[in-house]
């Protein structure tokens, strides 16, 4: 799926007129096609499923390292992301992402792990959907069912209206495999990733 540029040009138009203001004032001609072109850029991953993504960064390395007789968790942690919230399209920001996993026959790229999480954000989202779709891709690439998320953020929805508070925020943790099932994994995990 490809994201309609001219689509969202016209309905950007469309929300200044029903704001009350003037699309053709200087300020706001331009306006629509940056939106738009900024729309592209944010949604991005909106255009692959997981299984896309999975494949798209799935540089491993198996030949120099020698996991298969270890337990060791590889962590790679405070991942800058951000994305947008379903509900009200508004920003999630300052959003940081842990992310572990037990290597089994292979170890990922370190920069694919954030590029992961990148494109997962680039998506309407909930940040308890952001974990579980990390989650699924480092499972797929990794080939370990060992995996762990711990993301926490700030919702605008939460901070720029309705409740407005503006140091609230949200903490989340997807666990998956042995992380789920071994309390001293999941205690490491989490004195690791949550500060």
């Amino acid at each position: 799926m490809a994201i309609d540029k001219e689509a969202i040009k016209e309905h950007i138009r469309g929300i200044l007129v029903a704001l009350g203001d003037d699309p053709n004032r200087e300020g706001l001609k331009e306006t629509p096609d940056r939106v738009a072109k900024m729309y592209e850029e944010v949604f991005e991953g909106m255009n692959y499923s997981n299984h896309e993504i999975a494949q798209m960064f799935s540089k491993t390395f198996e030949d120099d390292l020698s996991v298969k007789d270890h337990k060791d968790m590889v962590i790679v942690k405070d991942i800058d992301i951000f994305s947008y919230c379903e509900h009200h399209m508004a920003l999630m920001y300052d959003m940081k992402v842990s992310v572990a996993y037990l290597p089994k026959d292979k170890v990922l790229g370190l920069s694919k792990i954030a590029r992961i999480c990148d494109m997962v954000g680039k998506r309407l989202q909930l940040q308890e959907r952001i974990g579980s779709d990390i989650a699924e891709i480092i499972m797929e690439v990794s080939g370990s069912e060992d995996v762990a998320v711990y993301i926490e953020g700030c919702h605008s929805c939460m901070s720029a209206r309705g409740i407005k508070k503006h140091n609230a925020k949200t903490v989340t943790t997807t666990l998956r495999g042995a992380f789920d099932t071994d309390s001293t994994l999941k205690w490491h995990f989490m004195m690791q990733a949550g500060k």
